[in-house]
């Protein structure tokens, strides 16, 4: 009886497991062209239709966070590095890319670059908003100590200023300044420097670290002879 029970325990085991290892050895096709991606490597189309086509059957056998979030990444990433696709496919990526990172954060909310790979999607389809501030949010508070996170954050920052809640800029304040003490080369403060307004916004922002106005100038005439 026991052995019995064991048998059919073994069997449903593997039954349930099954969907799980197929989706992983789907999932394996794309792998080459993600790391490109991550490199930065070229890309090609047809290496990123096959690479697409991988993560669909993977997702269709288990649609996981994980699976999700990979999909999320291939696609938003295709869509900025490709210049030779339609904008209407690039739009229809992005969109789907958005789902993916919806669905698979919301199982998977310890994602703090997939929470920022959503808010450069959300501004991308939809310029700045209170729709780009939240995702941006909970990827300083997931993972705010990632240096190379924080160029892309502070010109998202400065983007949707208009969108943060007075205790939002507060939080972010904060955050700015642990960033411009973490680092010894500040240069990426002036390159995210885009429009008329963002000197002003950065100075705000570092306004209660000691020296950092000064220093700011001094980047400034490096950066900008």
């Amino acid at each position: 009886m026991l052995r019995g029970l064991l048998g059919i325990g073994g069997a449903l085991l593997v039954y349930s497991a099954w969907p799980v290892a197929l989706s992983a050895l789907q999932a394996q096709g794309a792998d080459t062209t993600v790391g490109r991606l991550r490199e930065p490597s070229a890309i090609t189309l047809p290496d990123t239709l096959a690479a697409i086509e991988a993560l669909d059957r993977a997702i269709q056998t288990d649609p996981s966070a994980h699976n999700h979030l990979d999909r999320s990444e291939l696609l938003a990433g295709a869509a900025f590095v490709l210049s030779a696709i339609p904008a209407s496919q690039r739009e229809q990526w992005l969109r789907t890319a958005a789902a993916d990172l919806e669905t698979g954060l919301a199982r998977a909310p310890a994602r703090g670059i997939a929470w920022l790979r959503l808010a450069v999607v959300r501004q991308t389809l939809g310029g700045p908003s209170a729709r780009v501030v939240a995702p941006l949010l909970a990827s300083i508070e997931t993972e705010p100590v990632v240096p190379r996170l924080w160029p892309v954050r502070l010109e998202l920052i400065l983007r949707n200023w208009a969108w943060f809640t007075d205790p939002e800029r507060d939080r972010v304040a904060a955050y700015v300044a642990m960033t411009w003490r973490a680092t010894s080369d500040r240069r990426w403060f002036v390159h995210a420097m885009r429009e008329s307004l963002d000197e002003l916004l950065i100075r705000l922002l570092l306004n209660d670290v000691e020296g950092a106005q000064d220093e700011l100038t001094t980047w400034m005439r490096l950066v900008r002879p």
